[in-house]
């Protein structure tokens, strides 16, 4: 007679996971029982009643993982005949219900453009610099210099280089804020005159693996309303940020662990992510919509079919990697969405999300690599 215990583990992408060395992050791990004096020969029948394991990723890089252990050893599940549709029915996690459903726009593409071009100007920022230190080497070396005189400013005397270099570092800064003040006035237009929900129906219970089946009505389509297309995709949401670190044995007031910052303010709801993003997730958002009205992509994401829309029954292909149905553990959060997006004539892109509850395969669930991007709201490939 032993015991089944349901291990998770984590070692989810921060905030631009590219800077990142993933073997070098903890793995936070949870155990728990779920049935207990179970004979060998009875196993099969004991986890028929629960999901599929998955294990997505690697050890060496970011992972998500769900597996069974029978007294103190991982049991292969994959032989076992589940129902087809395994559906979960967990709780809707807070970060769902707030930034996750509904309307959303699309931020202005100059946040996108100011990225690129900032960069560029740190870069001539730390040429220029370089070169005014290696300068009167050059100068003793018989090299005339370029761009070492002075400009007189007001009173003071400034280097030549400078003329240059301080306006391509504060056009940036000028640039994102008038974007700002741009999406701030397209998210007060929006909220004096929101559409109605469409009205979505599954034809079909949705299965990992499998197309989705629907049917899309719009109660109202207004003027400004040019191409609809519908798609859907699958991802993976951040842990919640106690439940990581009671995992990882650390208090919520000591030192962060490797791959988190300390606690960042919240504009809305404390909990809604794992606080690595903070301020860099999204541009300005009005302080009256909970959770914002900008959506934030997932950091681990794969989308499936897209489809442009009419009135009758869609089908929307299943996405090309292997993924499990929706998980909702305050430790991992397979998350399933549908999107309409909607090209406007003014005022850019409009979008509704709707979650998704999909039900899992009747098989565990093996995928070698995650897809990751930086989380920035401006970075999502719709």
């Amino acid at each position: 007679m032993g015991k089944i215990k349901l291990e998770q583990r984590v070692r989810y992408p921060p905030f631009e996971p590219k800077r990142f060395s993933p073997d070098s992050l903890p793995i936070a791990s949870s155990s728990e029982t779920i049935a207990r004096d179970v004979n060998a020969d009875d196993i099969v029948d004991a986890l028929k009643k629960f999901p599929p394991s998955f294990h997505l990723g690697s050890e060496n890089d970011w992972l998500v993982e769900q597996r069974y252990v029978y007294d103190g050893e991982i049991y292969d599940d994959s032989n076992i005949e589940r129902e087809q549709s395994f559906l979960e029915t967990s709780k809707i996690p807070r970060i769902v219900k707030r930034q996750r459903r509904g309307w959303y726009l699309t931020p202005n593409p100059v946040h996108r453009a100011v990225r690129r071009f900032l960069s560029f100007s740190v870069m001539v920022l730390l040429l220029a610099l370089g070169y005014l230190f290696i300068e009167p080497l050059l100068s003793s070396m018989g090299i005339k210099g370029i761009g070492t005189g002075t400009v007189r400013i007001g009173l003071l005397d400034y280097p030549a280089l400078a003329i240059i270099v301080v306006p391509l570092l504060f056009a940036p800064l000028l640039m994102r804020v008038g974007a700002n003040f741009v999406d701030l006035n397209s998210q007060r237009q929006f909220l004096r005159s929101a559409p109605k929900d469409p009205v979505i129906e599954c034809i079909q219970r949705p299965q990992a693996g499998q197309p989705l089946h629907l049917r899309v009505q719009f109660e109202e389509k207004p003027d400004n309303w040019e191409k609809i297309e519908v798609m859907w995709r699958v991802g993976i949401l951040p842990p919640a940020r106690e439940e990581v670190f009671s995992r990882l044995g650390r208090s919520p007031e000591a030192q962060p662990p490797p791959g988190l910052t300390t606690p960042l303010p919240h504009h809305w709801e404390i909990g809604l992510d794992d606080g690595t993003g903070g301020g860099e997730e999204s541009p300005m958002e009005h302080h009256e919509v909970k959770g914002g009205l900008f959506l934030r992509p997932m950091r681990v994401m794969e989308f499936g079919g897209r489809v442009m829309w009419n009135s009758a029954p869609l089908e929307l292909e299943h996405p090309p990697n292997e993924w499990p149905g929706t998980v909702s553990s305050s430790l991992i959060r397979i998350h399933w969405e549908l999107i309409i997006r909607i090209e406007r004539k003014k005022g850019g892109s409009l979008m509704f999300v709707e979650p998704l509850a999909v039900a899992h395969p009747s098989r565990p669930t093996t995928l070698t690599r995650l897809p990751t991007n930086d989380g920035r709201t401006e970075s999502d490939q719709l």
